[in-house]
């Protein structure tokens, strides 16, 4: 049985709002092939919380890719 993704999305995740100056190419290329996502600011080091509590709800809130960068540090993609 072939499962249906079409109510499944995409994260993009950064550090700051800084790094959006890097990031929006990935908005920019989900919004042209017409693919649900959702930008989410979530730093390590500022914020673990939140880190912690997006980790926890990825499957829940139907995340099926999380592409996660920065537009000068390199730790938060190994978060």
């Amino acid at each position: 049985m072939k499962k249906k993704l079409n109510n499944h999305k995409v994260a993009i995740v950064m550090g700051s709002q800084s790094d959006f100056s890097t990031m929006k190419y990935t908005q920019k290329v989900l919004k042209t092939l017409k693919i649900k996502h959702e930008i989410r600011i979530v730093s390590a080091h500022r914020t673990p919380i939140r880190l912690y509590q997006f980790a926890k709800s990825v499957e829940k809130e139907k995340f099926s890719v999380i592409i996660a960068g920065a537009g000068g540090s390199a730790h938060l993609p190994g978060m």
